[in-house]
């Protein structure tokens, strides 16, 4: 009986150890899609440039806006499989023209 107790335990905790890894990755895949995204409208002052980036990747493009000429943009990927009661992971990016200066 108290074998049993132990394997289910180090079972549940190595469940829960492999869902804060999907989690994390989803999250970077999410900051990456979005860093992409904002140089590529950035580039040419275009959120249709970083709307084909993020669905090239996948992942969904929640906004997209020129500040004083700087690309601003937010992404949401939804979490799937076990996760995806928990909701979504969000990220956000700025990105400026490359001939201003700093």
């Amino acid at each position: 009986m108290l074998a049993a107790v132990a394997v289910l335990l180090v079972l549940v905790i190595g469940m829960t150890v492999c869902w804060i890894g999907v989690a994390s990755i989803c999250r970077r895949r999410a900051e990456t899609a979005a860093d992409l995204s904002a140089l590529a409208a950035a580039g040419g002052p275009s959120c249709e440039r970083a709307r084909r980036v993020t669905e090239a990747m996948g992942i969904g493009l929640s906004g997209c806006r020129f500040v004083s000429g700087d690309a601003l943009v937010e992404v949401r990927l939804e979490l799937a499989g076990v996760l995806g009661p928990w909701g979504s992971v969000a990220a956000r990016a700025r990105a400026g023209p490359v001939d201003r200066p700093p």
